[in-house]
């Protein structure tokens, strides 16, 4: 009997920076593709691929940008987070330099202040996320 688990995730909370250090905001994406709204970037591990690899891959996919990875945030696994199947997405807080351009899944990409984040625009499980991200 074959084994059924869900699909590995990453996302990765970009910390944008500007060449003097001086915080941006963070960066989210405009999705191309169902479920549209805003997201966190990220993706699918690869076989053979660690998560942080996976998460720097996705990074510079979906954005152009190469990121730091500054610490895990967690791991979140509800069985509806995804409408698609079930995901468990490792979630990691990073830092960018530069300016994002969207690429691959990225419809659009945007840059918003902590206070400025559109929390009824996120998709996925996205909202909690960022609480839990502010809240720490």
């Amino acid at each position: 009997m074959p084994i059924k688990t869900p699909f590995v995730a990453v996302d990765g909370i970009i910390q944008l920076f500007d060449s003097n250090d001086n915080f941006q905001g963070i960066v989210l994406i405009e999705r191309k593709n169902p479920p549209l709204g805003l997201a966190i970037p990220g993706g699918f591990v690869e076989i053979g691929e660690s998560v942080e690899d996976a998460l720097k891959r996705e990074m510079k996919e979906e954005t152009g940008l190469n990121v730091e990875i500054v610490r895990l945030l967690g791991v979140y696994s509800q069985p509806d987070r995804d409408p698609r199947f079930h995901t468990v997405s490792i979630t990691f807080v990073c830092n960018g330099y530069g300016r994002p351009e969207a690429h691959s899944d990225a419809k659009e990409v945007k840059i918003f202040k902590l206070e400025d984040i559109p929390f009824d625009k996120l998709v996925f499980d996205h909202a909690k996320i960022l609480k839990d991200y502010i809240m720490r």
